[in-house]
């Protein structure tokens, strides 16, 4: 499948268009309550037919949908065209509007410990039409549910599979959907485990959408984040410091933060020891955010640090002048929590 999958058959069809029939057909695919090119109207019967005939409204042929007991997270399996399948979630935010995570790849590579996704193995990248149908799906569920808010205020990349490993095709999906979708730049939040190569791109990439960036950090000891991320190396940290401050410079304002998300594991970093290397490796790299993340049970040898241990841990990062917050868990009743996403491989039923 190519990246555009439905651009490139739109010109195949319609060769003599001009560009504005193009910029319709993806308009058209992002207006509520749509279920179909028949409902296209500034096309003609013509091509509505063609394009019903030749070009599939969406990128997935099945879902389920899971519903969490508190009604706050919903999360939905999606059947692809080839048979493979991915997740994604829609979550209930602080402001009372949905928030959307996404899927970038089919399993991962990235065989974080604590992560159900990456025992799946990497199969293969999703296409950006499909990383878009993602944020498709949930608005026309959202319409089909009246009773819910109906605004989506957020997209977050957390879902299965590293983004940065797919980039071409999330940054195509990030620009169609900053184009098309009614959500702003810095509502997207796309996160990677560190993929530095990638990240030193997006800093001389012009066409890089200015979407804020979420490093999964974990631990500031190189060797428990090596135990916990596979993919750490020796001299990651330093690296990674030195990258962080170089984006803040070109990327950093009051609404354009970088954040570093931490999974809190029993025994492992979550000691007052770990708080104070965090702190320090934090206030060498400029003004970053820590995101404190409950670990959810996914069947790993890690254990969730007790609450309390995670609160005498903020208060330690907040008395050294560290932006951090914890983020709140859910769906957990339906492996919709972070770190719980895994495709089993049977069947989908419709």
């Amino acid at each position: 499948m190519e990246q555009e999958l439905r651009s490139q058959l739109f010109r195949k069809l319609f060769p003599q268009a001009p560009r504005y029939r193009l910029d319709q057909m993806h308009t058209a695919q992002f207006t509520r309550g749509w279920t179909g090119w028949g409902d296209a109207t500034m096309f003609s019967k013509e091509m509505r037919d063609a394009l019903s005939h030749g070009i599939p409204w969406v990128s997935f042929i099945s879902s389920k949908v899971l519903e969490s007991k508190k009604k706050d997270t919903y999360k939905a399996l999606l059947e692809l065209f080839d048979g493979k399948k991915i997740e994604t979630v829609l979550m209930l935010n602080r402001k009372n509007n949905w928030t959307i995570c996404v899927s970038s790849q089919v399993g991962c590579a990235m065989r974080c410990g604590f992560c159900a996704t990456g025992k799946m193995g990497f199969t293969r990248n999703m296409t950006s039409d499909e990383i878009v149908d993602q944020y498709r799906f949930w608005m026309n569920f959202l319409c089909e549910h009246p009773k819910l808010d109906q605004k989506i205020s957020n997209i977050v990349f957390m879902g299965m599979g590293e983004p940065l490993a797919n980039y071409e095709n999330i940054k195509s999906a990030i620009h169609a959907l900053l184009k098309y979708a009614v959500i702003g730049e810095t509502h997207i939040t796309v996160s990677t485990v560190g993929v530095l190569s990638v990240m030193e791109k997006i800093l001389e990439d012009k066409d890089w959408p200015r979407v804020r960036l979420a490093v999964s950090l974990h631990s500031a000891d190189p060797d428990i984040r090596k135990n916990i991320v596979p993919t750490s190396f020796e001299d990651f940290l330093p690296k990674l410091a030195n990258w962080s401050k170089r984006y803040l410079k070109k990327f950093g304002n009051r609404s354009h933060h970088l954040t570093y998300e931490y999974v809190m594991l029993a025994g492992v970093n979550d000691s007052l020891v770990d708080a104070k290397k965090l702190a320090n490796f934090v206030t060498t790299t400029g003004k970053i955010k820590v995101n404190l993340i409950p670990y959810n049970f996914t069947d790993s040898e890690f254990q969730k640090t007790p609450d309390e241990q995670t609160q005498k841990f903020l208060e330690y990062l907040h008395k050294h002048t560290v932006i951090a917050t914890t983020r709140k868990t859910m769906g957990e009743d339906i492996a919709a929590a972070c770190g719980q996403l895994i495709v089993a491989d049977k069947k989908t039923k419709k």
